[in-house]
């Protein structure tokens, strides 16, 4: 058997799928699970196991009729079995109709009409597990597991390796505040002001003088980073070159701080106790509920600028 998942959106949306493939591979076992994800997201499955093949597709873009006969034939070649998309665009349904796939999965919308198969649409729920409520479609009625990611060794070693050479060898607590150039060039309020950063740093170096403070610096992140080290010259800096040993380095911490990003779902995922911070995008849709080890701070007018850092820190020091 071959399945498809049709996952539009970044890192993110596709960590927070993880749960779904795992359920999906533990009811078919012998499936070949291939995903086709947008170029931005491909590097998300250095970290999943369950899936046989990534394919890329712009979701996004302004596709013209060559892009879509592309992909059309891509997917006719591997004839597939099953289908599922996690996109509401009436084309994608269109697109997996043509290819002639039997069983064809998605959410139940106005444009649902190529699917043979549907599942309620309930968008007032954490992220991962109204992706997984697509499995209802298939008569798979499990509850959604919790985030789950497989690190290779060969990036566990590498963490171990930056954790000796930047001396971290009693802990350390992680801080990304990164935003990606899309969101920002979408005019997406990710990033949250140096000022205040320097502020929670400030209190932290005063109450844990001994415990580093380490920037995780994604490819986007380079002036963010550039900022905080000229004014706090004793910052580390880790800069991991893929998800793996971002995710490694997150798994070492004793603490993450972080806005809404990747980083954050991979802490969620990790076990690592976290501190995030939320602009406009609600937390309960981005964060599983029922742990005291993730805290959300929500911006009480949905600009991250109006979050204060002491609330920031209350949440970072309480208990």
């Amino acid at each position: 058997m071959r399945i498809l998942a049709l996952v539009p959106g970044g890192i993110g949306d596709q960590i927070l799928f993880f749960p779904t493939l795992a359920d999906l591979k533990e009811r078919y076992p012998e499936a070949m699970i291939d995903v086709l994800v947008e170029p931005r997201a491909k590097a998300a499955y250095r970290i999943c196991t369950h899936v046989h093949e990534v394919l890329n597709f712009d979701f996004k873009d302004r596709n013209g009729p060559a892009d879509y006969l592309n992909v059309l034939g891509t997917i006719r070649d591997r004839e597939y079995d099953i289908a599922m998309s996690l996109g509401r665009n009436w084309a994608v349904g269109l697109l997996l109709w043509l290819n002639g796939i039997p069983t064809r999965l998605g959410y139940e919308t106005s444009g649902s009409w190529f699917f043979t198969n549907s599942a309620p649409l309930n968008e007032d729920q954490y992220a991962a597990h109204l992706y997984h409520d697509l499995l209802k479609g298939l008569e798979i009625n499990t509850l959604c597991p919790p985030l789950n990611v497989t690190v290779p060794n060969s990036d566990i070693q590498w963490a171990e390796g930056e954790q000796q050479r930047l001396g971290l060898t009693d802990g350390y607590i992680l801080i990304h505040g990164g935003a990606s150039a899309l969101s920002q060039k979408k005019g997406i309020d990710k990033l949250y002001p140096l000022e205040q950063w320097g502020e929670i740093i400030k209190d932290i170096q005063s109450k844990q003088p001994n415990l580093p403070i380490v920037l995780l610096q994604g490819s986007e992140d380079a002036a963010w980073v550039t900022g905080l080290v000229e004014h706090f010259s004793d910052l580390k800096v880790t800069t991991p070159e893929d998800i793996g040993k971002s995710t490694a380095m997150i798994a070492g911490a004793n603490l993450l701080v972080c806005t809404d990003s990747a980083p954050m779902h991979l802490s969620v995922a990790v076990g690592t106790y976290t501190v995030a911070l939320f602009g406009a995008t609600k937390m309960d849709k981005l964060l599983p509920p029922g742990s005291d080890k993730l805290i959300g701070v929500q911006s009480p007018t949905g600009r991250m600028a109006d979050i204060q850092p002491k609330d920031v820190l209350s949440q970072i020091w309480r208990g």
